[in-house]
């Protein structure tokens, strides 16, 4: 059937090195000097009422000012509301929220918030949007783990090219940093116990907990185009699959990330020669990055395009850090250059990677993937290109 194609025309971001596409790309730069990867004195009342953020979650806090920057960028949209959808994904919602809940309900006299279920609702984050713009088309919130942020952008992507929507608001949001959770995963052997993300790296220990939100603004062309909007990238494509193997470990062979590389650049109309940078998966831990490693090796062969993790500054951002890095990929599109992999030192050997990008790096824009591979056995890859 015939497709819509499909453009970003606004994206916004909130993260631990930068509060702003701006600041954010130059906190992108440099290496981190803590862990968790924090949003540090978050104050959501520059865009945020007190009042109204105090009946909010901060994951739903972020996903806001960061949907407000995507705005700011993009212009208003000149369709029928009801022809939005907003897709804002999250892996594991409100657990701020429900801590506190949790922590209110074991006084001697309990007073917890009437706000505390809809703030730790998964789906708070995606409602609030849809609330505060109006937006009355699909209205979802895509959990499944690390690959929920692309995920949010696949099904976008899909609702306007099968003509369901004209636009889209997508995204992921995380604020799930917080000692339970850090306990839960280091339990896991999925934390690093030093601190420090190192994607790729001989040396590496495990992944640093990130938070923080990501927006694009969807639209199919001729609708951008009608309003005179002016496109910074594309998205051509997308796919995803289940490893359909163990809960928490990628499968052995990365069986199922392949087939979603391959699918999606199937999807978007490229050979494996086209792409010109990847967004790698890269959490720093043994197992992802070995496995992603090899299935690169495997998809490109000898002419590998330039790789890189940005989760050594970002840390890892759970259900949002696959919209961040998408964000980060149509940045690398507007500015002509590629995002170090930061942590870095040594390569490991057993990762046949041949161009990870070290430092800051002009390129000639071209199409690019971003990957994210979840718990559960959840891939999910995006295809963004210059318009």
């Amino acid at each position: 059937m015939d497709r819509r194609r499909v453009v970003v025309t606004g994206v916004g971001a909130v993260a631990a090195p930068g509060i702003g596409i701006d600041d954010l790309w130059k906190g992108l730069q440099q290496s981190p000097t803590s862990a968790p990867r924090l949003i540090d004195n978050w104050d959501p009342e520059p865009w945020i009422p007190r009042r109204e953020a105090r009946r909010l979650d901060a994951f739903t806090q972020f996903a806001l000012v960061a949907a407000d920057e995507a705005f700011g960028q993009s212009g208003q949209l000149a369709v029928d509301p009801n022809r939005v959808a907003v897709v804002l994904a999250t892996g594991i919602g409100g657990l701020q929220s429900l801590q506190e809940l949790y922590d209110e309900s074991k006084e001697d006299r309990p007073r917890p918030s009437p706000f505390s279920i809809p703030m730790m609702m998964g789906n708070a984050a995606a409602a609030a949007i849809s609330i505060k713009y109006g937006f009355g088309g699909q209205v979802t919130t895509p959990v499944v783990a690390c690959a929920a942020g692309s995920q949010s952008i696949l099904d976008g992507l899909r609702q306007i090219q099968w003509g369901y929507a004209d636009a889209a608001v997508v995204g992921g949001a995380e604020a799930a940093a917080i000692n339970s959770a850090r306990e839960g995963f280091k339990a896991a052997r999925a934390l690093s116990p030093t601190g420090f993300a190192r994607p790729f790296d001989v040396h590496r220990d495990g992944f640093v907990m990130g938070e923080g939100a990501a927006v694009l603004i969807l639209e199919a062309e001729e609708v951008a185009a009608a309003r005179g909007a002016k496109p910074i990238a594309e998205v051509v494509g997308a796919a995803s699959t289940a490893d359909a193997y163990h809960i928490t470990a990628p499968h052995p062979d990365g069986e199922g990330a392949e087939r979603a590389i391959r699918l999606a650049l199937e999807d978007a109309g490229l050979e494996p020669s086209d792409i010109a940078y990847i967004n790698a998966h890269g959490t720093g831990t043994t197992l992802n990055d070995q496995t992603e490693g090899s299935v690169i090796a495997r998809v490109f062969g000898e002419d590998q395009p330039a790789v890189s993790s940005i989760k050594g500054t970002t840390g890892h951002g759970l259900g949002a850090s696959g919209s961040i890095e998408a964000v980060a990929v149509v940045e690398a599109i507007r500015r002509g250059e590629l995002p170090p992999n930061i942590g870095l030192d040594e390569q490991d050997p057993e990762i046949p990677l041949t161009d990870i990008v070290k430092e800051p790096r002009e390129w000639e824009p071209g199409p690019a993937l971003s990957n994210s591979f979840g718990f559960g056995g959840h891939n999910t890859v995006i295809a963004i290109s210059p318009v």
